[in-house]
């Protein structure tokens, strides 16, 4: 980051209250919450299938990500930090609501699980290296997603790999998730701003001038057949796959 870094703050306020009012319920699958129960096996997925590829991985290893460090930035209770730990990472996670990180906390340790949980956002992290970076669903709530970009790519390791994920600026992201998921009560309302979103092109471009090079762009998709999937799609939400 640049000289004003000390300064700099990612958490919006507004964000973080919103999101630490829904911390009680996180893990509630029927919650408010519960969209982000849905999204998570095809995101865990996805995850599984880039680490094994990035460092080429047996697919059928329980402990895939054993003798990694892995931070995931925006964790809010935990639904991603818990399984990185279950594959064997030594997992740091941070949140800006710490109503979160205290029901994380909780609901690792009676899961007996060991997860480093911090409060903050990610220039709290500033001097740490770790071999997997994640962020899901968190830049387009950042008060400056490139300063953000920047504080993440400060986070890679030499040779490691940060896996990002975002609802695409598109029309149908404004029906889906604004009209429709927050118009119907499927997620709080005032979750998203629209014009906050991220087109890929546009992350792409702040992962370029952080020094990151993008490798993979996933999309993921709804359908009432199949749910939430991974498809070539990147309309709706999609993931952007970086390595230094």
């Amino acid at each position: 980051m640049n000289a004003s870094a000390q300064e700099y703050s990612s958490i919006v306020a507004e964000e973080a209250a919103h999101f630490g009012k829904l911390a009680a319920d996180w893990w509630d699958p029927n919650g408010s919450s519960a969209m982000l129960h849905k999204l998570n096996p095809p995101r865990l997925r996805h995850i599984r299938a880039t680490v094994d590829q990035h460092w080429g991985g047996d697919s059928a290893a329980v402990k895939s990500l054993a003798g990694k460090r892995a931070v995931d930035v925006g964790c809010g209770a935990g639904l991603l930090a818990e399984p990185l730990a279950r594959m064997g990472a030594a997992v740091t996670a941070i949140d800006a609501a710490p109503e979160n990180v205290a029901v994380a906390r909780l609901h690792a340790e009676k899961q007996g699980l060991n997860i480093d949980y911090r409060a903050g956002g990610v220039e709290a992290l500033q001097g740490e290296r770790f071999d997997l970076v994640t962020s899901m669903e968190v830049i387009e709530h950042v008060a400056d997603p490139a300063a953000f970009i920047a504080g993440l790519a400060e986070l890679l390791a030499p040779g490691g790999v940060m896996i990002l994920s975002t609802p695409n600026r598109t029309p149908l992201s404004h029906l889906a998730m604004i009209r429709i998921g927050e118009g119907l009560g499927m997620v709080p309302k005032g979750t998203h701003d629209w014009h906050k979103f991220l087109t890929p092109d546009e992350l792409s471009a702040h992962l370029g001038a952080a020094g990151l090079r993008v490798t993979d762009r996933k999309g993921l998709s709804f359908s009432p057949a199949a749910g939430f999937h991974l498809s070539d799609n990147l309309a709706l939400d999609y993931f952007l796959t970086a390595v230094r």
